[in-house]
């Protein structure tokens, strides 16, 4: 590789590294696949973690829009081409995929590809994924068609890095899951331990005011007051324990997946369109990442239970180091002020104790007949 420009290797040495800061597995796979085809310059790439059962775990592309990725249908099973390179240590460099003998065709709204490079990403003897490119878009020096061999060298040296950080990144995962198994079960305890006995209580002096009822009942006030306070002492407890509770889809999956994950149940599950765009975003603080998932959801409930929308739509952009969270619908909309003096909040004192909590802001953009906006903007880390 010494004929390769000192641009080319910069570009190399820049995947590396970004590949080596990801400590998240689906951050990984699409880290490996983006550098993979900028740095060979195809027109697509894709990496496949098999699964056991002859399918993919893990199915990702780059080059494909998400019309087209969905229109293409369930992810591949495992043969041909894609078997080839799981079950073999050899690359596949191929001039065109389609002259192939194992070439077994596309799905119809699968993008036409013709010259491919392929190979294996292992760790030790095992095959843990898939990587190929297809379409090389810039001449080779010779003026030749398709990926050369110093591309087929390239894309090993990428595939064994990879290789070492997809492994990290697994482990980290399971460290973490690990950390938050250990975590809950500490909070399952203390919620034994504390809330559970306060409730035990609460029962007991209940019962002792409901024979005092009749017979003292300033004794019987005496109990009621110690009930009200014991039931106030559960509920603080309770509340402190569950504020330790980061949802579980947020830990292992992110803000902006749990989020999308949330809006497709709920498009499914009303007649409303509900939508979700999500912009690139910076990693925000774990406290932050539940407010506004919170907001979210609580904003969308509102939508589609009281507002009689036909669309609501969500959006999560960048907003300088922070993020801003936009809920529309174009619902028949609300007055707040009367909303607050009627004393019916829909959630809104909440959600902006939420925004207020993790230093944000909320504010409401609604009218009788034009529709409701949430907007939350949260600063970032």
């Amino acid at each position: 590789m010494t004929d390769r420009p000192r641009s080319g290797l910069a570009a190399v040495s820049t995947a590396l590294l970004e590949m080596s800061r990801q400590l998240e597995v689906r951050d990984v796979l699409k880290t490996i696949v983006v550098s993979a085809r900028e740095l060979l310059d195809a027109e697509y790439a894709a990496l496949g973690v098999p699964d056991d059962h002859g399918g993919f775990a893990q199915f990702v592309v780059d080059g494909v829009s998400e019309e087209q990725w969905r229109a293409i249908g369930p992810l591949p099973r495992q043969h041909g081409i894609l078997a080839a390179m799981l079950h073999n240590e050899k690359p596949e460099r191929l001039a065109d995929v389609r002259d192939d003998p194992r070439f077994e065709g596309w799905p119809s709204a699968h993008p036409d590809m013709s010259d491919f490079l392929g190979l294996p990403v292992r760790d030790g003897d095992e095959t843990i994924a898939a990587l190929f490119l297809a379409n090389k878009r810039s001449p080779a020096p010779d003026g030749g068609c398709g990926f050369t061999a110093q591309d087929e060298e390239l894309l090993g040296i990428l595939a064994q890095h990879a290789a070492i950080a997809l492994t990290n990144a697994r482990l980290y995962e399971r460290s973490r899951e690990l950390t938050i198994a250990e975590e809950r079960s500490r909070l399952a305890h203390e919620l034994h331990d504390a809330v559970s006995q306060k409730l035990f209580s609460l029962r007991l002096t209940a019962q002792a005011a409901t024979r005092l009822v009749d017979r003292d009942p300033a004794r019987a006030k005496g109990e009621l007051q110690q009930i009200a306070a014991l039931a106030a002492e559960a509920a603080d407890e309770l509340r402190a324990a569950v504020v330790e509770l980061r949802p579980a889809a947020l830990d292992e999956d992110g803000l902006v997946h749990t989020l999308r994950s949330h809006v497709q149940v709920l498009d499914r599950a009303h007649t409303a369109r509900v939508t979700f765009h999500a912009g690139v975003l910076r990693a925000l603080p774990a406290a932050q990442e539940e407010a506004v998932l919170r907001v979210a959801q609580e904003a969308l409930h509102n939508a589609l239970r009281h507002s009689g929308a036909e669309h609501v739509a969500v959006r999560l952009t960048r907003l300088g180091h922070g993020a801003l969270l936009t809920v529309t619908d174009d619902g028949r909309g609300f007055d707040p002020g009367a909303v607050h003096r009627a004393g019916r909040h829909l959630g809104l004192v909440s959600m902006r104790d939420r925004a207020g909590g993790v230093g944000g802001r909320l504010t409401v953009h609604a009218a009788p007949g034009e529709g409701t906006t949430i907007e939350m903007e949260v600063p970032g880390g």
